[in-house]
């Protein structure tokens, strides 16, 4: 069966539109143009542009300037667009026409067209609610594209990430707590070193990853920054006054976050700087947790033939020929996210010098990358918290043999014999696979008392002098 149409009319003429769709003539025409990617701006950023055309709604009836029926009827299906009962009508691919002209009247048809249907009419009829003149009014795509990844961004923050980031590092913590009291040999550049507990090696995950959240928490503070209002170039051409102040009002009444008008409402449409910002942050999150996978792949590495020190969960098999063989998934997945989070910091770093004068046109691209760096590193997070962390088991045995066999130990005898004479140790213990406290045994370095006291492994991982 052919779909019907109905023939939608704009500045450039008629236009084909399916006939129960909610988006209009100039959301058509993008998705004609722009069949690149089949990605959409995501939940977060629709829901975004839902509170501002809400927001701008009830900001504009309060100062007189937008009929009250009207203005009820764009709230409402604002608000069913904020809820996602319309996802599946913003259909504008993510790689469209610079800045997000379509993107933003994407949203300003599908509102106007149900807004429409509310009062009584049918969908398609602009007389009732027009996409430009009512529920565009006092914007423009340049401000309220730029205000809906500062919003979205914010959220996903504040509702996803941080919350992912404590799970994570207050599964590290437990596991520092855990293992306080399995001794090993630490190592620095792949070779032996001086004893550390495993419980001291997951504390520095844990406030590595406690420390970046916090410092993200303070970056991001950077978007409540949002130039509602500023219209096409930052003068406010086409907006009342007061409209900032109360669609503001009326955003942070939606979100419960602590949106604000810019310092400079020019600085705020020419960059996209404060998203530049908070992507650096979340680049720097993936870089420490790249690390932290690299490294929980190698103490569990094995289980025969590598460090073994740790046991990670099996929650799948991991060879379609190998039986019995179980991998690191989700240390691996990890660094999967972390290196596409880089490169997602990467395009917006990019963009985000591609500005020229009052805007910058990489707006799309730029929310994308953002909220999809947000939301995969925070299900990841959770993910490895959840199905990892909290399930890694010691082998406080193996550990404890390694303690006991790291040529390094030879550095507890410095103060004692010195440099010269410890290394001479460390040398023949190598030579003889012999421990280098049976090596200063059977040269009489010291007596047993006396090295069982300076051999204290537990105490060596607390510092001091022998």
């Amino acid at each position: 069966m052919e779909e019907a149409f109905r023939i939608a009319h704009d500045s450039l003429g008629d236009v084909y539109v399916p006939a129960k769709a909610y988006w209009g003539p100039q959301t058509q025409r993008a998705k004609e143009n722009f069949p690149i990617s089949g990605l959409h701006l995501p939940r977060r950023f629709i829901r975004a542009q839902g509170i501002i055309k809400a927001a701008a709604a009830k900001a504009n009836a309060a100062l007189g300037l937008l009929d009250a029926r009207k203005a009820e009827a764009i709230q409402q299906a604002a608000k069913e667009v904020i809820e996602g009962r319309w996802d599946d009508q913003f259909v504008v691919d993510l790689y469209q026409a610079g800045a997000g002209t379509s993107q933003n009247m994407n949203a300003n048809e599908v509102i106007a067209n149900r807004a429409a249907e509310l009062l009584g009419g049918n969908v398609g009829d602009t007389s009732l609610v027009h996409p430009n003149d009512h529920v565009n009014m006092a914007q423009s795509t340049n401000d309220t594209i730029h205000v809906a990844i500062h919003i979205a961004g914010l959220e996903a923050i504040v509702h996803d990430l941080l919350p992912a980031l404590d799970n994570l590092s207050d599964a590290f913590s437990q596991k520092a707590e855990e293992f306080d009291g399995v001794v090993k040999a630490g190592r620095t550049h792949l070779q032996d070193a001086v004893p550390v507990r495993l419980g001291q090696e997951f504390s520095g995950y844990a406030r590595i990853v406690r420390h970046l959240r916090e410092q993200l928490g303070a970056t991001s503070q950077v978007l409540q920054e949002i130039g509602m209002g500023g219209t096409a170039t930052g003068t406010g051409l086409n907006a009342h006054p007061r409209f900032r102040a109360l669609a503001i009002e009326a955003i942070n009444e939606q979100t419960g976050l602590r949106f604000r008008e810019p310092e400079n409402m020019f600085a705020f449409m020419q960059n996209l700087d404060a998203v530049v910002e908070v992507s650096g942050e979340i680049r720097a999150i993936a870089t420490a947790l790249t690390k932290i996978a690299n490294d929980l792949r190698l103490l569990s590495s094995g289980p025969y033939t590598g460090f073994g020190e740790i046991n990670l969960p099996a929650v799948q098999p991991g060879s379609s020929i190998m039986p019995g063989k179980v991998n690191p998934v989700m240390a691996e997945m990890l660094n999967m996210v972390c290196f596409q989070v880089i490169g997602c910091d990467q395009t917006v770093m990019m963009a985000g010098q591609a500005g020229q004068l009052e805007l910058n046109v990489m707006m799309p691209v730029v929310a994308g990358n953002l909220l999809h760096e947000i939301n995969i590193l925070a299900n990841a997070c959770n993910v490895v918290a959840d199905r990892c962390i909290r399930g890694i088991t010691a082998d406080a045995e193996r550990c404890h043999w390694y303690a006991e066999h790291t040529l390094a130990l030879a550095t507890h005898l410095n103060p004692i014999i010195g440099y010269d004479k410890a290394a001479e140790i460390a040398k023949e213990a190598q030579r003889t696979g012999k421990a280098v406290r049976e090596v200063a045994l059977e040269r009489g370095v010291l007596s047993q008392e006396q090295l069982d006291k300076v051999f204290d492994y537990y105490a060596m991982t607390e510092g001091g002098i022998a």
